[in-house]
């Protein structure tokens, strides 16, 4: 049986050209609306079987995405920084006691509000 295998090589010509054919189907199917319809049901499958009998193994790794989307992570991250540096200036930290100029003002303000207003002419006599 071996020798007929090996004598016999259509069979590697077959799988080789079902490989090209199946990679070319997929390749071709995979951005149509119904191939999206088909992922999204094997999706909802997997998600099913995790679910019910508890595989683990199924769930995705939470930070495939950046594997994926190798740009897409370094331009998130890079606005993150910018985000936590412009916190930073906009924001800075106020040591207990360390705002006493904006606290004085304040109080001084207050008070000139609660003050009558000087009429601005005098009169003549």
């Amino acid at each position: 049986m071996i020798e007929n295998m090996f004598s016999d090589t259509l069979w590697i010509y077959t799988a080789i050209a079902g490989s090209i054919f199946g990679a070319l189907f997929i390749a071709y199917m995979r951005d149509t609306r119904i191939a999206l319809w088909v992922y999204g049901k094997w999706d909802r499958l997997i998600d099913y079987c995790r679910d019910r009998w508890g595989w683990t193994w199924l769930n995705q790794d939470l930070g495939a995405w950046r594997k994926v989307n190798p740009d897409l992570a370094a331009k998130i991250y890079e606005i993150e920084a910018r985000i936590e540096k412009l916190e930073e200036v906009a924001h800075p930290p106020v040591a207990p006691g360390g705002a006493t100029e904006i606290l004085e003002e304040i109080s001084r303000l207050k008070k000139s509000i609660g003050k009558k207003p000087a009429w601005p002419f005098k009169k003549a006599n």
